[in-house]
């Protein structure tokens, strides 16, 4: 059977593979990229999803525009509204994960050669998606601030992409924050050199305590000229439930019209079924409930993690403590002598039952092997301590 040319430029995800061995009675994994689903609010999504069903049954259960089940789209213009974004519900397409919103990107921007910016590390699935429209990545270098503006400019002055891709807020997997005065700089930079700024925001709503900057695209308004040059991607996945698929897109309205004709041949709208869902339990109010409750249950084992990395690896690892998001991104130092290649101590680490996903995959250029990812979502406290204990003993 012969495939198309296009998918010798990607490989199946470094992390999915590392699933097949996670198998093993006892292990503790802080691998994965999933919210915890004990904090799914069930009885809310029931609720919700009974008013659908009780207020509207043929919207929820019939075909819908592939715009987006218009109930949610208004309910998704007031939750932008809450983060300082005015877009109208027409100026919004709702997408099957913010993942989709990545494709749709990727199908209606990129050609084969064309050149995209993307951090590094960033998103794996962001590098293999725009790998597979044949897009050649350049990687802008990011430090606790997220990423360094000043060799962005160089980069885009000298590369002339097609677009720059950011994840600003708690960046996957890098867990780095943006600070105010570079996102202002991105704008600016999109202005000078026309060049359109993709902001992907899944994690922005799960701080721990001080509220990050506003996003990128609320910044706009203090840019002139800035706000044609932003596509926004956002998603319910990690703060609502991965299940619900329902994603978003704030993009130009050429862009937008694009994108809508290309989702057409994929899947003709998310279903409505879910939209209707999560539209009802947008509605009713129970969502700053929700993210208080996750925020504070996040942050605590963030802190238990951070402590425990300290305690267990010492200056054996690096790190900066994450404010916000799901990630821990650390780097082996290689002190006093021990191990610098964190795909080799995954490998050990998989014998101590517990396992992570090693960072180089993350990068779309150079490789950083020293580099590894830690999710503290899925985890209680007891079990944080405990998996990074084994961690400290594989090392």
């Amino acid at each position: 059977m012969q495939f198309a040319t296009r998918l010798d430029n990607v490989e199946t995800s470094a992390i999915r593979e590392l699933f097949k061995l996670l198998g093993k009675p006892g292990i503790i994994s802080f691998a994965g990229g999933f919210p915890d689903s004990a904090m799914f609010d069930v009885e809310g999504l029931k609720e919700a999803s009974a008013r659908a069903l009780a207020e509207e049954p043929g919207g929820a259960l019939q075909y819908g525009a592939t715009e987006g089940y218009e109930p949610m789209r208004t309910q998704l213009s007031a939750f932008m509204k809450g983060k300082g974004v005015e877009v109208a519900p027409e100026g919004l397409i709702v997408t099957t994960g913010s993942q989709q919103a990545l494709d749709l990107l990727g199908k209606t921007l990129i050609s084969p050669g064309d050149k995209v910016i993307v951090e590094g590390p960033t998103f794996l699935a962001t590098i293999q998606c725009f790998r597979l429209y044949g897009a050649q990545l350049i990687s802008a270098p990011i430090d606790a601030d997220g990423v360094d503006v000043d060799k962005l400019e160089q980069l885009i002055a000298e590369h002339k992409p097609k677009f720059v891709y950011l994840i600003p807020t708690f960046g996957n997997p890098s867990g780095a924050m943006l600070s105010l005065a570079r996102r202002k700089k991105v704008l600016e930079l999109a202005v000078k050199y026309q060049t359109l700024m993709v902001e992907d925001d899944p994690y922005g709503d799960l701080y721990f305590g001080k509220a990050p900057p506003p996003s990128i695209m609320s910044l706009t308004k203090e840019v002139p000229g800035s706000r044609e040059l932003v596509a926004h991607c956002g998603s319910l996945s990690k703060v609502l439930s991965p299940g619900l698929r329902i994603g978003w897109m704030i993009a130009p309205a050429e862009l937008l019209a694009k994108a809508t004709m290309c989702k057409q041949f994929s899947d003709a709208h998310t279903s409505t079924f879910a939209q209707a869902t999560a539209a009802q339990y947008l509605k009713s109010g129970r969502m700053p409930d929700t993210l208080a409750h996750v925020r504070k249950v996040y942050g605590e084992r963030a802190q238990a993690m951070g402590a425990a990395l300290k305690r267990e690896l010492g200056d054996a690892i690096a790190f900066e403590q994450p404010g916000g998001g799901l990630f821990f991104w650390a780097r082996l130092t290689g002190a006093n002598g021990k191990l610098a290649d964190a795909n080799v101590l995954a490998q050990r680490a998989i014998e101590k039952l517990v396992a992570f996903v090693p960072g180089a995959p993350f990068f779309a250029e150079k490789p950083d092997v020293a580099t590894l990812r830690l999710s503290f979502a899925t985890a209680n406290v007891e079990k944080i301590e405990e998996g990074i204990a084994r961690l400290g003993a594989a090392l």
